[in-house]
């Protein structure tokens, strides 16, 4: 009998050894529930290929087809991946609605003698889980807000915070972007899909009790939308100003976009928009820096001509509260640390 559960929570603390998607690697890259591993029991082409069959030939031929390929499949994982697990492993698995697919996985290991179960409704179960948690109920936190201008090392503030036990939420980490204008990671960021199944994941592990520091972002980092209940709860939320010296910055944020510093087309791309809002001869001033190969120079003019004056603007529109002040020096080691002991003395 399938297994249902009371809430996200509940089913984030499902207990099982191992949680398997047995959906397909396509179905599985755009989302899955938190540490579940994919063992396919149709690929990408197979599940087409058994799809086009259901549609044009015949149900019945398209399931014969189906069970076969199916059954193939879960047999060379149990061969493979599976080979290893002793006689008390408990696997919990899924697929899109809990139906064939992880029905009929789940019966092959249980007929090994594993404790297997498989999760009532699939992902669809879990998925209207994760919308009703971000975008229909109440999230129970308290949060502060690390605020200041781009450069200040509040990523790395938040880390240290994390590392002397406070209660962090790494936004930009889940999203897998720096959060500004050229804050694309090498690595591409998730679907918004799998960002928020992290997103509620992270929060079914925080201690509504304790208060939680997140960075000051806007609603969108990258091309990932923060959800309603928690960027209202952001927008309200205390702010922590995080200075620091202009040319400690600088050089932070020379360090830290590197990558795209010396990128110089892709640079451009990413700036030429800019011109609408900031003039041609502004973009051109630029393209100058980066022809030349002034990074330094780049950079500087960043923080002046775009950084500093969009931070001012979403001040301004936001007009959130600042709690307190934290100087981060000239952002070395020993002044992080410091601003991280002045944040965690503030969460209490």
């Amino acid at each position: 009998m399938a297994l249902s559960f009371q809430s996200l929570t509940d089913m984030l603390d499902h207990g099982f050894d191992t949680v398997i998607d047995v959906r397909s690697p396509a179905e599985f890259a755009e989302d899955h529930l938190p540490g579940a591993i994919n063992l396919p029991v149709l690929d990408n082409e197979e599940r087409a290929e058994v799809g086009t069959i259901y549609v044009q030939q015949s149900p019945f031929l398209a399931r014969k087809i189906g069970a076969a390929k199916v059954f193939r499949n879960a047999a060379r994982h149990i061969e493979e991946v599976l080979q290893d697990k002793e006689g008390g492993w408990r696997p919990l698995v899924y697929c899109w609605r809990g139906g064939q697919r992880s029905g009929s996985f789940t019966w092959m290991l249980q007929q090994v003698g594993w404790r297997a179960d498989v999760i009532q409704g699939g992902y669809q179960t879990y998925r209207r889980m994760v919308n009703r948690y971000l975008y229909d109920d109440a999230l129970p936190f308290r949060l502060i807000a690390l605020d200041g201008y781009t450069g200040t090392a509040k990523t790395e503030l938040l880390h240290r915070v994390a590392a002397l036990g406070g209660q962090v939420l790494d936004l930009e980490g889940l999203a897998h972007h720096r959060g500004s204008l050229l804050g694309e990671m090498p690595t591409p960021q998730p679907s918004q899909k799998a960002f928020e199944s992290e997103l509620a994941g992270q929060l079914c592990r925080l201690d509504p009790s304790r208060p939680v520091l997140v960075e000051a972002e806007s609603n969108k980092i990258g091309a990932r939308i923060i959800p309603p209940t928690l960027w209202l709860l952001m927008k309200t939320a205390p702010r922590v100003q995080v200075t620091a010296e202009p040319e400690a910055r600088c050089a932070y944020l020379q360090r830290a976009y590197d990558d795209i510093l010396s990128d110089s087309d892709r640079l451009r791309q990413k700036l030429d928009p800019l011109r609408a809002h900031r003039s041609h001869a502004v973009v051109d001033g630029w393209f100058e820096q980066i022809a030349e190969g002034d990074k330094s120079g780049l950079t500087r003019a960043l923080m002046q001509q775009h950084y500093d004056p969009s931070y001012e603007k979403s001040r301004r529109a936001i007009g959130a509260e600042i709690r307190a002040e934290v100087s981060a020096g000239d952002l070395s080691d020993a002044s992080l640390n410091a601003a991280a002991a002045q944040v965690m003395t503030l969460l209490g």
